[in-house]
């Protein structure tokens, strides 16, 4: 069964982006987007929501107000603050009403992955659970990001449609390229695979922060799009593939 997530945001881009973004993650599902506070309560009142994506800036109730509203009529909601608020006050806030993560807008998909990914592996798992936490449990629980070498260095799993062995072999292509700024049509030149899945793979990386994009014009005006590799995207797909920066 999914886990069914709620948006709550008021800004009619960024909840599209972050239904795009849920929409690449397994096991997750939205069943709805609400724009203030107090939607946000009628929906957790009538709907089995088991987490929700929760904005800060909003008329009205604000995000932090209607979190502590839930933590007092006894809302079982887990919550992921999805904000620009970067301040002590709202992030120490936030997190004393019990919020499982924050994320500072902007962000990477592969933030917002990680994420979504151990919610449902760590936090979400673990409470539905009948059986009593071991301690090892439970300090995986409270210090998520603790544990192995081994298992910090594990592959984030792919968005759906996507596979490892094909995005180790793009990477290896664009990490050969002799220019540092490169089209679709110079890997679909090289890559094994369609036009349509290099874009897809392209498209990716650069939602994940591995890529850079700009778009430029052709001779007769069409629009080309122009991609070059950040200073932290070795490092960042280093978290999808194993080895990602050789």
């Amino acid at each position: 069964m999914n886990i069914r997530v709620l948006i709550v945001e008021d800004d009619p881009m960024v909840a599209k982006f972050n239904r795009h973004y849920l929409e690449q993650v397994e096991g997750f599902e939205c069943a709805g987007w609400v724009t203030s506070g107090v939607e946000a309560a009628r929906v957790l009142d009538e709907q089995e929501i088991d987490l929700v994506l929760l904005d800060i800036y909003m008329p009205g109730t604000n995000g932090l107000q209607l979190l502590s509203s839930l933590r007092e009529h006894g809302s079982t909601a887990d919550i992921i603050i999805i904000s620009a608020a970067s301040d002590n006050a709202s992030i120490r806030k936030a997190l004393q009403l019990g919020a499982v993560d924050y994320l500072i807008k902007p962000f990477e998909f592969a933030r917002f992955q990680a994420a979504l990914t151990a919610y449902k592996e760590d936090y979400y798992a673990l409470m539905k659970q009948e059986e009593p936490l071991s301690q090892e449990q439970l300090d995986k629980l409270l210090r998520p990001h603790s544990g192995t070498e081994e298992e910090k260095a594990a592959a984030l799993p792919l968005p759906k449609g996507l596979s490892e062995g094909t995005l180790e072999s793009i990477w290896s292509i664009i990490r050969q390229l002799d220019s540092p700024v490169f089209s679709t049509e110079y890997i679909t030149a090289v890559a094994p695979i369609s036009r349509i899945s290099v874009r897809k793979y392209l498209a990716f990386l650069k939602d994940a922060g591995v890529l850079g994009m700009e778009i430029g014009y052709g001779a007769v005006g069409r629009p080309v799009y122009m991609y070059t590799v950040t200073p932290a995207g070795p490092e960042i797909i280093r978290k999808y593939i194993g080895g990602g920066s050789r």
